[in-house]
C-alpha cells in the first residue's frame, strides 16, 4: 500500500476499495479506475465572504395561503423554512413591496394605495418576516418591488415618487420591530442608474444608511453599466442577478462575468430556483456550490420560499414545501428543503468559502461539487458536497491545515433519488481524521455535509391527510382574519381588503383598495382585480355574495375557477357581472382571456352606495344568475365542470363586497365513459391502453374497453379518470396535421379544448380542432387537429 493509504480509512471506504480489487480479480477486463478527489482545506487562504443562502415570499402569492393555515400546521410550517437546527433554516428573506397588481401567481398589496395614506398593516409579508425573525433573529431581510400603484410618478417607476414610496414602506417596517438589510428596485425590469444614485443618498439622509443596495435583480448586464458609470457603482452594493445558472434548467452551470467580478463587489443569485420542490432538489443543490465556483457568488436566493397557494396556479409546486389546504392543515415537505439545510445548517452569513477545498470532484463538473466554508471562529469547517450527475461512487481525500480544526467530523447525507423521507438529511456517521486526513466514500445522487459543528436537526411534524374543503360555506368578514385578507382569498389583481362596510351597513365588508391601474409587473390583456378562494373539485354550487358599487362599473361572482395561465394570462372561469345600469352577462372567460358571453341582459339599476345581493348557481351544464333573489336569466355551457369561487370588480374601482356564502348543489353527473365520433360507429381510443407519455390517440370501433373510457372536465380529456393522463397536441404544435398523443396533464393549452356549439372540440392554443385526417375509418388511425370545418371528422360527443 501507498503511504497515503496506511493512514486511517472510513470503513465505508475500505469495503468499497475491497470490493473493487475482488471485481479485478475474477475479470479478464479491468474496470474503470473509480473517481478520486483530494481536497486540501486550509485556513490560510480564505476565499470571498459567504452572505447566506436564502429565499423569497414575493412574486407573488405564493406564501398567500400560509398564514391562514391553522395551528399547529402552521407553526410546524414556519419551523421548518427558519427555525434554526430544523428544517431549511434559511438565512436570508426576501420579501415584496406589495404595488396592487400581478407579480406571478398573485398580487401583494400596497402600503399606500394612494399617495399620502399610509396603511402598515396590509399585506402578510411582515407577519411572514415577524415570524421568520422570532425564530432565527439573526436571518437578513431584502425588499423588493415588482410592481406599484398606479399614483407613483404619472405611471413611471423610476421616479421620486417611488424612492418616497420605499421610505414609508420602511418605516412600515420600524413600525413592525423590523430592520432591513438589503433593498433592490424593480424587479426583472432593468434599472436607472440615477434613481439607484438618489436612494442610495435618500436612505443615507433618512437613517438609512446600513441598508446595503442591490441591482438590479435582473442579467449581469446590470455590471457592464456598472463599470462605465463610477456614480452608479458607488451606489450599488451588491450585484444581484437572476438565474444565473439558467431558468428552469439543471443548473449544471452557473458562471458570472468578469466585469461584474472585476467590480470588487459581492456577486448574489438573488433569484433563482423556480423549480420544484421535490423534482428541483438535484439542480437547488447544484446551484448552491456551483454559484460560486463557476461565478464567485456568495448568496443563492430560492423563488419562491414556500408553494402555499392553489393548486390550479402555475407555480403551484415550487418551493421549500408545498401547503395548498389551509382548511384541512394539509402540507407536503420538499426535498428541496433538505438539500438547502446542508448548506444552511452548518454555515453561517460572515464565514468564508475556502477555494481550495471547492471545486469539482475529479475535476469533472459530471462527477458533483464541493465548496468548504470556515467559521468565524476560525478553526470550524463545513464541506457541502453535491454528486448528482454521477454514475458510480467515487472517493474524496481531505487533508486539513492552516489552523482548521484535525477533530472528528460529522457526516450528514441526503439521498436526493429516494423518495423516503428516512433518506434525507440523515446524520450518517462520525469521522476521526488521522494526522489531518480522512477519505470518505461518496455515492452518486447524493448530497453530503462533512462539518465540525454540531447542533444540527430534523424536524419530526408530520402533516394531517389532505381533505376537500367542505360546502356549505360562508363569511360575513365580522371575524378577523390573521391578516387584513379575508380568510383564504388570495387576490389576483388589486387588493381586497377587510374594511368597515359602506353605503349605511354596519360591521365588516371587504373592499377592493386599488383605485388606478398599477404599474404593471405582468403583461396580461386583462387586469382587472379579482380575488379566488376555495376547493379546486367543488362541481355543482351556488356563489353568493352581497355587492356595492362606490363608482359606475360593474362587479361579479366568478365560479368553477380552474385553470390561470402563467403570469395571469387567462383564466378558465365563469363570471356573472352587474354593472350600476343593471346591465347583466354570464361570461366565460379562458386561458388567453379570451371571454365568452353566453347571456345577458338588463335589470333594475343597481346604482351607486346601496346594497345588492348577486348569485350564480352552477348545476351541470345550467348556469343561472340572480339578483336580489329574481332570476335575471340561464346560460348552458359544457366546458367547466368544476372549479373555485371568487370575487371581482372589472376595473379599478374601490367596491365593496359582503356575506359571501356558497351553497351545494345537487351531485354532478359523471362525465366519464366513451368519446364518440360523428363517424359511424368510431370512438377516441389510447393506442392498446397504454399509460406511456407520447402514445397514439386514435380511432377505433366502439368497444367499451378501458382504452376508450375518458374524463371530461374542465376543457381536458383524461385517460380513465380525473387523475389521468392527457390528450396533448403533439409538441405545442399550432400546424395543421399536428399529431395528437397521450402525455402527463401539466395545464398547457395544448391540452384544453372548447366544445363548440356543432360538436367540435377547438384546440385552445392552436385554434384548430381535434379531427380525424382524411376522415379516415381505419382502425388506428391517429388523430391531429386541423381547420375547423365543422365535418362529420371534427364531431365528438362527450360523455
Amino acid at each position: 500500500m501507498t503511504r497515503a493509504a496506511r493512514h486511517h480509512i472510513p470503513l465505508l471506504a475500505l469495503l468499497v476499495l475491497l470490493a473493487g480489487a475482488l471485481t479485478g480479480l475474477t475479470t479478464a477486463r479491468p474496470a474503470h479506475a473509480a473517481v478520486s478527489t483530494s481536497i486540501t482545506l486550509d485556513g490560510t487562504r480564505p476565499g470571498l465572504v459567504f452572505d447566506g443562502v436564502g429565499a423569497i415570499s414575493g412574486g407573488g402569492g405564493n406564501s398567500r395561503l400560509l398564514v391562514d393555515y391553522p395551528e399547529p400546521q402552521r407553526s410546524r410550517l414556519l419551523d421548518y423554512l427558519f427555525k434554526p437546527g430544523y428544517g431549511a433554516s434559511l438565512q436570508i428573506l426576501k420579501i415584496e413591496v406589495g404595488g396592487d397588481t400581478n407579480s406571478t401567481d398573485g398580487a401583494e398589496a400596497s402600503h399606500e394605495h394612494i399617495r399620502g395614506a399610509v396603511d402598515c398593516d396590509q399585506g402578510y409579508e411582515w407577519w411572514l418576516a415577524a415570524q421568520a425573525k422570532a425564530r432565527n433573529p439573526d436571518i437578513k431581510l431584502y425588499g423588493l418591488a415588482w410592481g406599484a400603484p398606479g399614483w407613483i410618478g404619472g405611471g413611471n417607476f423610476w421616479s421620486q415618487d417611488m424612492v418616497g414610496y420605499l421610505m414609508a414602506w420602511l418605516g412600515c417596517a420600524k413600525q413592525h420591530n423590523l430592520n432591513i438589510d438589503y433593498l433592490g428596485g424593480w424587479n426583472e425590469r432593468g434599472w436607472n442608474a440615477g434613481w439607484y444614485q438618489n436612494l442610495k443618498s435618500t436612505l443615507a439622509a433618512g437613517g438609512y444608511g446600513s441598508i446595503k443596495v442591490v441591482a438590479a435583480d435582473s442579467g449581469w448586464d446590470v455590471a457592464d453599466a456598472m463599470a462605465a458609470d463610477p456614480g452608479f457603482k458607488n451606489a450599488v452594493d451588491i450585484v444581484g442577478t437572476h438565474y444565473p445558472c439558467g431558468y428552469m434548467t439543471a443548473f449544471t452551470s452557473c458562471p458570472s462575468t468578469s466585469t461584474a467580478q472585476g467590480l470588487g463587489k459581492p456577486l448574489w443569485a438573488s433569484e433563482n430556483g423556480s423549480e420544484d420542490a421535490d423534482g428541483g432538489a438535484p439542480a437547488v443543490a447544484r446551484a448552491i456550490n456551483r454559484d460560486y465556483i463557476d461565478g464567485r457568488m456568495t448568496s443563492y436566493i430560492n423563488w419562491p420560499v414556500i408553494a402555499a397557494l392553489y393548486p390550479n396556479l402555475h407555480y403551484n409546486t415550487a418551493g421549500m414545501s408545498v401547503a395548498p389546504q389551509p382548511w384541512s392543515g394539509h402540507y407536503s415537505l420538499g426535498k428541496t428543503t433538505w438539500v438547502t439545510a446542508h448548506t444552511t445548517q452548518f454555515t453561517k452569513p460572515g464565514w468564508r468559502y475556502i477555494d481550495s477545498g471547492s471545486g469539482f470532484l475529479g475535476g469533472n463538473r459530471a462527477n458533483g461539487s464541493y465548496v468548504t466554508l470556515k467559521s468565524t471562529n476560525g478553526s470550524d469547517y463545513s464541506t457541502v458536497i453535491e454528486t448528482m450527475d454521477a454514475t458510480a461512487a467515487q472517493t474524496a481525500t481531505f487533508t486539513v491545515t492552516g489552523g482548521l480544526s484535525t477533530g472528528q467530523v460529522h457526516v450528514w447525507s441526503t439521498n436526493v433519488n429516494s423518495s423516503s423521507p428516512g433518506d434525507h438529511f440523515v446524520h450518517a456517521a462520525d469521522v476521526t481524521p488521522s494526522g489531518g486526513r480522512y477519505s470518505l466514500t461518496l455515492q452518486p445522487g447524493t448530497v453530503y455535509t462533512v462539518t465540525t459543528t454540531t447542533g444540527q436537526g430534523k424536524g419530526t411534524a408530520t402533516s394531517p391527510p389532505a381533505a376537500p374543503m367542505a360546502l356549505p360555506y360562508s363569511d360575513d368578514f365580522e371575524t378577523a382574519a390573521t391578516t387584513t385578507s379575508p380568510k383564504y382569498f388570495a387576490d389576483m389583481n388589486g387588493a381586497f381588503q377587510r374594511v368597515a362596510c359602506g353605503g349605511g351597513r354596519s360591521g365588516s365588508c371587504v373592499r377592493q383598495m386599488a383605485p388606478t391601474t398599477p404599474i404593471r409587473w405582468t403583461n396580461e390583456s386583462y387586469s382587472a382585480p379579482y380575488t379566488i378562494m376555495g376547493d379546486g373539485s367543488w362541481g355543482n354550487y351556488t356563489v353568493s355574495a352581497d355587492a356595492m358599487l362606490e363608482q359606475p362599473g360593474s362587479v361579479e361572482v366568478l365560479g368553477r375557477v380552474n385553470l390561470q395561465a402563467t403570469n395571469n394570462n387567462g383564466l378558465n372561469a365563469y363570471h356573472f357581472r352587474v354593472s350600476d345600469t343593471g346591465a347583466w352577462s354570464i361570461v366565460k372567460s379562458d386561458t388567453s382571456w379570451h371571454f365568452t358571453t353566453l347571456a345577458g341582459g338588463t335589470t333594475s339599476a343597481l346604482g351607486l352606495n346601496r346594497w345588492h345581493r348577486l348569485s350564480l348557481k352552477l348545476q351541470d351544464t345550467t348556469l343561472t344568475a340572480a339578483v336580489d333573489g329574481v332570476t335575471v336569466g340561464s346560460a348552458t355551457d359544457a366546458s367547466y365542470t368544476s372549479g373555485q369561487a371568487g370575487l371581482g370588480v372589472t376595473g379599478y374601482q374601490t367596491d365593496q363586497f359582503d356575506d359571501f356564502a356558497l351553497t351545494p348543489g345537487s351531485a354532478p353527473q359523471q362525465h366519464i365513459g366513451p368519446v364518440r365520433s360523428g363517424l359511424a360507429g368510431k370512438c377516441l381510443d389510447d393506442n392498446a391502453g397504454s399509460t406511456a407519455n407520447g402514445t397514439r390517440v386514435q380511432l377505433w370501433d366502439c368497444n367499451g374497453g378501458s382504452a376508450q373510457v375518458w374524463w371530461w372536465g374542465n376543457g381536458m380529456l383524461r385517460l380513465g379518470a380525473s387523475d389521468g393522463k392527457c390528450v396533448d397536441v403533439t409538441g405545442q404544435g399550432t400546424s395543421n396535421g399536428t399529431l395528437v398523443e397521450l402525455w402527463d396533464c401539466n395545464g398547457g393549452t395544448n391540452q384544453l379544448w372548447t366544445p363548440q356549439p356543432d360538436g367540435s372540440l377547438k384546440g385552445v392554443q392552436s385554434g384548430r380542432c381535434l379531427d380525424v385526417p382524411g376522415s379516415n375509418t381505419t382502425n388506428g388511425t391517429q388523430l391531429a387537429i386541423w381547420d375547423c370545418n365543422g365535418g362529420s371528422n371534427q364531431k365528438w360527443t362527450l360523455p
